[in-house]
């Protein structure tokens, strides 16, 4: 099965587990599957590019404090034809003029009720908000490749497991066709055995599928192939001591939970800008000009100017009355928004916490039952042997064993899944948590490259 490695028996009950032994050299290991994913996934690519294109709200929002200087030139004919009160004043050009004009513009707010610094803030509060929807999509990708690298170790040991029983099954049948040769069974002991091993080899074809599908996950996801993986372990090193703490720290950590609470900033700051538009505005303007042949009288005319101007907004058809009122029931929106964020974060924490103490059970109960399926698989053999068993109770018990290895492989893989989706729920399940190693992507960096920038087209990645 590309590569991975297989145990059947009771070696299956190892398959998962973190102490299953010495692994190939070029094993691949679920933490190299999470390097993988965090650096390549193109969803987690995009949504980096989303917070770049929002770090540029900032700057844009500062352009609010600067000067801006305006060059206007222009050129032209004009044809003039003057005739005074009295004739002989009379002036005529018959050729038209060619006009010429520089002028050099400088302006700058000086006062605006505050909404340049009210809009740099709810700029920066916008920049913390997306960098903490990228922190929970990190959670979300490496959630998702745990959870598949584990899916494919489940479903291949699952196939293997189907398919041991389906050669179990065929010797069976071997062996009863020949008890019946000899007249030691009937032919409903032929017929229960055929039975079983087409029950066996759907069951193996269903396994084969499920296995298929998983592997186009693992590769959407993680971005190759699966190929001789190493058995995954949990991280509950990672998680906190009770729940009660899981949960207090993931009020506090969870990326949903302080995304929403930067969403109060943002919406708090919008209510302010809106309110700036009932405020006076102070502007101060400086300019020369120049301009050349503008009449047949004039040859040129220098012009300087400066001029403040104040603007008091008395009312404005009533819009910016109701865009307060319309930012006031946002801001109280998304202030419920978070306390309901904070119940499901909760609630996430909750429900995962009780999946992982189940999943710990569970496993211990799914390894007692695959010993005492052996156990009982090998007594029924032994007693249909002496005429004591029929064939059926050998099949029933064969598939009761069958039934306790899938669970088993089941529960281990829930066991650690459980462990990632608890270590998510509090907001931890990052790479410098799990000391994974790669480079992680620090957002910080191009914010500090595009904040102060006045000029310039690029990105600062040169494209």
């Amino acid at each position: 099965m590309h590569g991975v490695k297989f145990f059947t028996g009771a070696a299956v009950s190892v398959l998962l587990a973190a102490l299953a032994g010495p692994t190939p050299a070029l094993a691949d290991t679920i933490e190299a599957a999470l390097v993988r994913a965090y650096q390549n996934n193109p969803q987690l690519n995009a949504q980096r590019a989303q917070v770049r294109s929002t770090d540029e709200n900032v700057p844009q929002a500062l352009s609010g404090y600067r000067p801006k200087v305006n060059v206007t030139l222009g050129t032209g004919y004009q044809y003039q034809d003057i005739q005074a009160a009295q004739k002989d004043r009379s002036i005529h050009n018959p050729d038209p003029l060619q006009s010429n004009s520089a002028s050099l513009t400088v302006s700058q707010t000086l006062y605006n009720g505050n909404i340049t610094a009210n809009r740099t803030r709810n700029a920066e509060a916008q920049v913390s908000g997306q960098r903490e929807a990228l922190r929970a999509l990190d959670q979300s990708v490496l959630l998702s490749a745990a959870t598949t690298y584990m899916d494919f170790l489940r479903d291949a040991a699952t196939l293997e497991v189907q398919r041991s029983n389906v050669r179990v099954l065929e010797q069976t049948l071997k062996q009863t066709r020949d008890r019946f040769n000899v007249g030691e069974v009937t032919r409903t002991d032929v017929a229960q055995s055929e039975a079983q091993l087409a029950a066996g080899k759907t069951q193996a074809l269903t396994a084969e599928s499920n296995l298929t599908t998983t592997r186009a996950n693992f590769r959407r996801i993680i971005g190759n192939e699966p190929t001789n993986l190493a058995p995954g372990s949990p991280v509950d090193r990672f998680l906190p001591a009770t729940l009660a703490t899981a949960v207090n720290l993931s009020l506090v950590e969870n990326p949903n939970v302080t995304a929403a609470m930067y969403g109060i900033d943002v919406n708090y700051l919008q209510v302010k800008i809106a309110e700036g538009a009932l405020l006076p505005t102070v502007t101060v303007q400086a300019g020369v000009s120049t301009a050349y042949q503008q009449s047949l009288q004039v040859f040129r005319t220098n012009t300087a100017s400066a001029l403040a101007t104040v603007t008091v907004p008395i009312f404005q058809g009533g819009a910016e009355y109701s865009l307060i009122r319309q930012s006031k029931e946002n801001l109280a929106q998304q202030r419920l928004n978070l306390e309901n964020t904070r119940d499901q974060t909760r609630a996430n924490v909750v429900q995962a916490w009780g999946q992982l103490e189940a999943g710990k059970a569970q496993v211990q109960s799914a390894q007692a039952q695959v010993t005492a399926s052996e156990i009982a698989l090998n007594g029924v053999r032994e007693e249909a042997k002496a005429g004591q068993r029929t064939t059926l109770d050998v099949l029933n018990a064969q598939q009761a064993l069958v039934n306790a290895r899938v669970a088993l492989v089941t529960a281990q893989h829930d066991r650690v899944v459980a462990s990632y989706s608890v270590l998510s729920a509090v907001g931890r399940l990052a790479p410098q948590v799990l000391s994974l190693n790669t480079t992680v992507y620090d957002p910080s960096v191009h914010y500090q490259q595009v904040r102060d920038s006045w000029v310039g087209v690029r990105t600062p990645d040169g494209r």
